[in-house]
C-alpha cells in the first residue's frame, strides 16, 4: 500500500463524527491552520488509523472557488506528508480524528501550508506518543 494516499475511508464525513470531534476534541494552533483532534473508539478493524477533513470558512472567502483552492491544498499538503502520523497512530493502536481548519483570510501559498502542515504533523504525532505512552 502507497504511502502517501489520503482515500475515502480515511476522510471524515459523517456529520455525527465530525460533530464529536469539535465538540470533544482537543485543539491547536500553526497559524494560518488551527488542529482539532480527537482520540476515538473504533472498531478492532479500524484500529491504528487517522481520518482526516479540511474546511475554510464562508466568512473569510466569500467565493466558493477560493475555499475549493484552500481546501485542495490543504488535503495535498497532509497527504504527502501523513507518513509520519500513520506511523505514530499504527505504533499505538489507536483511532484518531483530526480536522484541519484555515483560519487566515489571504489566500495561502502552497509553500506555506507545507510548512505549517509539516509542524502541524509532527506535533499531533509527539502528542499522540505523549498521551498514549
Amino acid at each position: 500500500m502507497p504511502e502517501n494516499t489520503l482515500g475515502k475511508l480515511e476522510r471524515l464525513k459523517q456529520q455525527k463524527q465530525i460533530d464529536a470531534l469539535f465538540s470533544q476534541g482537543k485543539s491547536f494552533l500553526h497559524f494560518p491552520i488551527k488542529v482539532i483532534y480527537a482520540y476515538q473508539p473504533a472498531l478492532l478493524a479500524e484500529l491504528g488509523t487517522v481520518k482526516m477533513g479540511v474546511t475554510a470558512s464562508k466568512r473569510n472567502f466569500k467565493k466558493a472557488v477560493d475555499r475549493n483552492r484552500i481546501k485542495r491544498l490543504l488535503r495535498e499538503t497532509y497527504r504527502t506528508q501523513n507518513g509520519l502520523l500513520k506511523q505514530a497512530v499504527k505504533d499505538k493502536n489507536i483511532h484518531l480524528h483530526v480536522f484541519f481548519v484555515y483560519i487566515d483570510g489571504l489566500l495561502p501559498s502552497h509553500t506555506l501550508l507545507q510548512d505549517k502542515m509539516r509542524l502541524a504533523i509532527t506535533k499531533l504525532c509527539q502528542i499522540t506518543n505523549d498521551a498514549v505512552a
